[in-house]
C-alpha cells in the first residue's frame, strides 16, 4: 500500500483515532499528518495473508501477538503511528493497548513497484528506532 498526503492541518494522536474510527479507510499519522493509504493488489493480499498465516500458526502457542495490516505500530518515542502488512511482537508492554503495538520483533513489508523505495528508506528509517526489532522482511 502506498501513502497519500492529505491536506489536513496538523493533529494530535487522540484526534487522529477519534477521526480514524470514523474512516472507511486506513490512514498514517506521521509528524502530525495524515497519509491515506491506498488499497493494495491480489497478489500483494495474498503474499501478506500468507506470511501473517504462517508466523500466526507457528507462534500459536506462544504469548506471541501476529498482526496483519489493520495493526498499526506506534513508533518508539514518537506521536507516529503506520500500518506495515505483517507484525509480531511478544512484549507485554503490547499487551495493555488495543489501537496499537509499540515493540514488535519482527515486522514484514510486502514490496510493490510504488512501495518499495519508501518501504526501504522512509519506513525502514522510522521502524528502526525500536529497540526490540530483530527483523524486517
Amino acid at each position: 500500500m502506498i501513502a497519500i498526503k492529505e491536506n489536513f492541518p496538523q493533529i494530535t494522536p487522540e484526534e487522529y483515532f477519534a477521526w480514524e474510527e470514523k474512516q472507511l479507510e486506513k490512514h498514517e499519522l506521521i509528524n502530525g499528518q495524515v497519509y491515506a493509504m491506498s488499497g493494495g493488489s491480489v497478489n500483494h493480499s495474498r503474499i501478506a495473508i500468507r506470511f501473517a498465516t504462517m508466523l500466526d500458526t507457528h507462534l500459536d502457542a506462544s504469548s506471541c501477538i501476529t498482526g496483519n495490516s489493520d495493526l498499526r505500530i506506534n513508533i518508539v518515542g514518537t506521536n507516529n503511528y503506520i500500518y506495515p502488512d505483517v507484525s509480531v511482537t511478544y512484549d507485554d508492554r503490547d499487551k495493555t493497548t488495543t489501537q496499537y503495538i509499540t515493540y514488535p520483533s519482527l515486522i514484514v513489508e510486502v514490496l510493490s513497484p510504488s512501495t518499495e523505495s519508501y518501504d526501504r528508506s522512509g519506513k525502514f528509517r522510522l521502524y528502526r528506532k525500536n529497540p526490540n526489532l530483530q527483523d524486517y522482511l
